[in-house]
C-alpha cells in the first residue's frame, strides 16, 4: 500500500534517444524519421531504437520537429511487458486465434499499443506459427507489436530482456508499481522482470486487449480500450471474437499434415543445428574456456564409503526468511544484475554485461549458479531488516573473534567467508518453503554454498526432496514455533544434535541456539526425511553419490 501517492499520474518518458540540452549525445527522435502514419509497429522500434549519430554534422542537422512515437507517459499501472508466451498457453489453438481475431479487429479500428509496451510472442511450437500465417492473423499481431521472437522459454521463465533504460529510470525515480501481462504459467517475485512488480497471468486475448489499453487499473468490462481512428471509445466487447469465428478460422488451418511436415524431421527444419561443434568419445570433454558449461564439484573427495549421519555443531545462519520463499527466490531464472556476485565474476571472465544472458542459460555452469543462489532482487533477509535482494550479515566464525552486529555483505560473499573456517550453515524459513517451479539449482545452489540445514514451519514437498537428494537436512519446526518466536537475529551459533546414523523417517531432533550474550536455549525440530530410501542418500551426501557407488560396485 502507497500513502500519500497519486496513483493517476503519469511520467513522460524518451524512448528513443530524446533532446540531451547539452548535446551530449544526439538525439535519434529530432531527425527525419521515414515514418508514415500506419506504418507496423515493428518498423517503428527498429527506427526509433536505432544507432544515435555521432558527429557535429548530424547534430547540427536535426530538425526541432519531435517524433511523437519515441515518448511516453507511464506510472502505476501501466503495462510494460505483455507477452503471449508459454508452452502450455499457446498450444491451445482457440485462446492463439482468439488473439489473433482481436488483434485483428483492433488494428482495423486504428487501435495502437503504446511504445512503452515490450511485445513479444514466443509459441512453444512452430504449428503456431504455422497456422497463424495460413489464416492471415500473424500480419495483425505483428503490426501491434507481437512478432515472432523464437520458441519455448522467454518471459514466462524470467528471459524478457531489458526494459528502455528511460523506463527502468522512471521506475526507479518514481518507485512505479509496473506490471506486466503474459499467457505464461507463473508470476513469482522478479521472475518476469527484476524491475516489475505487478504480474498477471491471463489468456492470449487477454495480454493484446491488455496492451491495447496500456495499463491494468481499469475494468475492460466497463471501460474502454481506447479511441479507434474516429475518436470513438472502443471496448473489449467489440474486439472480443465470437465461438464461431474461433471455430471457423481453426477449421481452414489446422491441419494433421502440418504436424508431420514440422516433427518429422527436426534436422531438415532446421539446419543450423547441425551446424554445431560437437565433441565425439565415451567420456565428456570439459572446456574450462566455456563460461555456459563447467565440471561441477559434486565428485570431488569421492570414495567408495558412505559418510555417517552426524550432529551439526557451532553453525552460522546465512538467512532467515519469511514465508512462501519460492524456488524462484532461492535461485533466480532470469536476467543476471552486472553488480550481483553472478555478474561481477562474468566480468571478471570478460563477459560483457550485454552477454551476461541468463540465469536459466547458465544453469550448466556451477560457479554462475552458485553465485547467483539467494539473488533473487525481491528476496527479505530478516537477518538485514528493510532490504531486499540476496544480503545477509557475516558474524564470523564460532569462538574466533566473532562480529557482533555483523558485517553486511551479499549471501554468497558471506558462504565463501564462513567456508574458509569450515563453518557449517543453516538457514531458517516460514510456511511453504521451497514452493513453485521445481528447480533442481534451487537445491544444487544451497549445497553448493556450504548450507547443511534448511529449518522451516514447512516445505513444498518436491524441494523437499530436491534438498535431501543434494544431502542438505531438510528439519521442520513443531507447531507454534518459528524463527520469528524465537527472535533470532542471524547472530546467534547453532548446533543440531540428536543425529546418528540410527535415525528413521519422523526422527525427532534438537536445534541448540546460543546467543550473542552467551545464554543457551533450545526447540525441537521434525527430520523431514519422510522414507528409508532417503535416509540412504542423506548418509551418503546425497543421491548423486548414492547411485554412483551403487553403479561401481556392481
Amino acid at each position: 500500500g502507497k500513502k500519500n501517492v497519486d496513483l493517476r499520474e503519469k511520467h513522460l518518458v524518451q524512448l528513443n534517444g530524446s533532446a540531451p540540452r547539452d548535446r551530449a549525445m544526439a538525439s535519434t527522435d529530432e531527425i527525419d524519421q521515414g515514418i508514415n502514419p500506419g506504418d507496423e509497429r515493428n518498423k517503428i522500434e527498429m527506427v526509433a531504437n536505432r544507432p544515435t549519430p555521432d558527429t557535429g554534422k548530424d547534430i547540427e542537422a536535426a530538425s526541432s520537429e519531435m517524433f511523437t512515437h519515441g515518448q511516453s507517459r507511464i506510472g502505476h499501472g501501466s503495462v510494460l511487458i505483455a507477452a503471449i508466451t508459454s508452452c502450455t498457453n499457446t498450444s491451445n489453438p482457440s485462446v492463439m486465434i482468439a488473439a489473433g481475431l482481436l488483434a485483428k479487429k483492433a488494428v482495423e479500428r486504428g487501435l495502437l499499443i503504446d511504445p512503452a509496451v515490450k511485445t513479444s510472442l514466443a509459441p512453444g511450437s512452430r504449428v503456431v506459427s504455422d497456422y497463424l500465417a495460413k489464416t492471415g492473423l500473424q500480419k495483425y499481431l505483428d503490426q501491434l507489436g507481437f512478432n515472432l521472437v523464437g520458441y519455448g522459454c522467454t518471459t514466462c521463465i524470467g528471459n524478457s530482456g531489458p526494459l528502455h533504460p528511460n523506463i527502468e529510470k522512471a521506475i526507479h525515480e518514481f518507485d512505479l508499481v509496473a506490471a506486466s501481462v503474459l499467457s505464461g504459467n507463473r508470476n513469482f517475485e522478479a521472475r518476469v522482470h527484476q524491475h516489475i512488480k505487478a504480474n498477471f497471468l491471463m489468456s492470449p486475448p487477454l495480454v493484446v486487449a491488455f496492451a491495447l489499453a496500456g495499463r491494468v487499473n481499469l475494468d475492460l468490462s466497463r471501460e474502454a480500450i481506447g479511441k479507434d481512428k474516429h475518436g470513438k471509445e472502443t471496448f473489449l466487447r467489440d474486439l472480443w471474437p465470437s465461438l464461431s469465428e474461433i471455430r471457423e478460422t481453426m477449421q481452414s488451418a489446422l491441419k494433421p499434415e502440418t504436424f508431420r511436415k514440422l516433427y518429422r524431421d527436426f534436422a531438415d527444419q532446421n539446419p543450423k543445428w547441425n551446424e554445431i561443434p560437437a565433441s565425439t568419445g565415451d567420456i565428456y570433454e570439459w572446456d574450462e574456456k566455456s563460461d555456459y558449461i563447467h565440471e561441477p564439484p559434486f565428485f570431488e573427495n569421492f570414495s567408495m564409503e558412505p559418510g555417517h549421519v552426524e550432529e551439526i555443531r557451532g553453525a552460522r545462519a546465512l538467512g532467515i526468511f519469511g514465508d512462501s520463499v519460492t524456488t524462484d527466490h532461492i535461485s533466480p531464472a532470469g536476467a543476471i544484475k552486472a553488480t550481483s556476485p553472478a555478474g561481477e565474476y562474468l566480468v571478471s571472465r570478460g563477459i560483457d554485461h550485454s552477454d551476461f544472458n541468463s540465469y536459466g542459460s547458465r544453469r550448466g555452469n556451477d560457479l554462475v549458479m552458485t553465485r547467483g543462489t539467494f539473488a533473487n532482487v525481491r528476496i527479505k533477509n530478516l537477518i538485514v531488516p528493510g532490504t531486499e535482494g540476496g544480503v545477509t550479515k557475516y558474524f564470523g566464525a564460532a569462538g574466533k573473534m566473532p562480529l557482533p552486529q555483523g558485517e553486511q555483505m551479499s549471501i554468497f560473499d558471506a558462504a565463501m567467508k564462513y567456508a574458509e573456517t569450515k563453518t557449517p550453515l543453516i538457514v531458517f524459513a516460514g510456511h511453504e518453503y521451497g514452493a513453485g517451479s521445481s528447480r533442481d539449482w534451487a537445491a544444487k545452489g544451497t549445497r553448493l554454498l556450504g548450507i547443511r540445514a534448511v529449518v522451516a514451519a514447512s516445505f513444498e514437498r518436491i524441494h523437499r526432496s530436491n534438498l535431501v537428494g543434494m544431502g542438505v537436512l531438510p528439519l521442520q519446526f513443531l507447531d507454534g514455533t518459528s524463527a520469528q518466536s524465537l527472535n533470532l537475529d542471524g547472530s546467534e551459533i547453532f548446533s543440531i544434535t540428536g543425529l546418528s546414523d540410527k535415525v528413521r523417517p519422523g526422527h525427532h531432533a534438537t536445534v541448540e541456539i546460543q546467543g550473542k550474550d552467551g545464554k543457551s536455549h533450545s526447540v525441537p525440530v521434525k527430520l523431514r526425511i519422510d522414507t528409508p530410501i532417503e535416509i540412504d542418500y542423506y548418509r551418503h551426501g546425497g543421491i548423486l553419490p548414492f547411485v554412483l557407488r551403487q553403479l561401481l560396485a556392481k
